[in-house]
């Protein structure tokens, strides 16, 4: 679906020559999930920024769909991509409501049709179309206003998406609940997505493939478990972390190890949910002296539990691979 071949950005000043990206070359599915990581200032910013010309590449190649997006008009191109930044950008005396529908109103839209597809971006993202459709932006919390952006993204149904380091100025709890509603989305929608982190234990979670870069290039693209697993280089083990293990772990989820209920259920047990990961679990088991723990569906119910002999017996298998 994209497809980057060599891509080069190179400032020029009178002190000199500065290649902010290196021939960059690699490919995503259509469908998945990229997120670009590294330390500031490597080049993960300017590359995504390339993919919609925000930035002109010095050199090398953009495919988006098998279309080279140099044959694109910029202003066309970015009409069908979705673009989600940190600081969000929402228009101040815009509503909620028309602020998700700025491009679909571009592109022609009816007023009905971009009403119905606001409300319907809103629900998905866990916001009650009748509280928040007609608030302004400087009523809502960072949170909300993050929820909206990602809305406004979304709204002319791109098959692209490009996310800038979305949820890192949120607190903690908020950007694990916004993460968790837009795995969810996904899950449905299937966009194509390049995704902006700093942060690895981000990237182990929402990503299909992970791009590490080092001063401008490339220096290892792969699954997350797979990076994990094996890193390329020193850079690359360093920057993932000593925990390789652990992070692994929350690539597993609660459904692939918990077994049947079993007998009756303390209703002050702490619980756990079959979509959480197994390191959350494995928190979880090191705060209690529990031997296992309810896994709880959304409505409420118990569908099997989880035992710390299944978690020690995963952690085992995984630092043997």
């Amino acid at each position: 679906m994209i497809r980057l071949e060599a891509l080069t950005k190179t400032y020029r000043s009178a002190q000199g020559d500065v290649t902010a990206v290196d021939e960059i070359s690699f490919e995503v599915e259509a469908g998945q999930t990229c997120v670009l990581l590294g330390p500031s200032g490597c080049g993960k910013t300017t590359t995504l920024r390339m993919i919609n010309r925000l930035v002109v590449p010095t050199s090398g190649k953009v495919f988006i769909g098998g279309v080279d997006t140099d044959t694109m008009n910029p202003v066309a191109l970015r009409r069908t991509i979705g673009y989600v930044i940190q600081q969000i950008g929402l228009f101040p005396n815009m509503t909620v409501g028309e602020n998700i529908g700025v491009v679909p109103r571009l592109l022609g839209w009816s007023a009905e049709r971009i009403r119905k597809r606001s409300q319907e971006l809103l629900a998905m993202l866990a916001l009650d179309p009748a509280q928040f459709y007609d608030r302004y932006p400087g009523e809502l919390s960072g949170g909300q206003a993050q929820r909206v952006g990602v809305a406004r993204a979304l709204a002319a149904d791109p098959p692209v998406l490009l996310m800038d380091e979305p949820f890192g100025a949120l607190d903690p709890v908020n950007r694990e609940v916004i993460q968790d509603e837009f795995l969810r989305m996904q899950q449905s929608l299937r966009k194509t997505v390049l995704f902006v982190s700093h942060d690895i234990d981000e990237a182990v979670k929402m990503a299909d493939r992970i791009a590490i870069f080092q001063s401008g290039r490339l220096a290892q693209y792969a699954p997350p478990d797979a990076m994990l697993a094996q890193p390329a280089n020193e850079f690359v083990a360093s920057f993932v972390g000593s925990d390789r293990t652990l992070k692994r772990l929350r690539r597993i989820r609660v459904a692939e190890v918990m077994t049947a209920a079993d007998g009756a259920v303390d209703t002050r047990e702490l619980g756990v949910r079959p979509s959480d990961d197994l390191r959350r679990v494995a928190a979880l088991f090191l705060e209690t002296a529990a031997e296992s723990l309810p896994c709880i569906d959304g409505d409420g119910h118990i569908v099997g539990r989880i035992t710390r002999t299944a978690v020690a017996s995963r952690l085992g298998a995984q630092l043997r691979k």
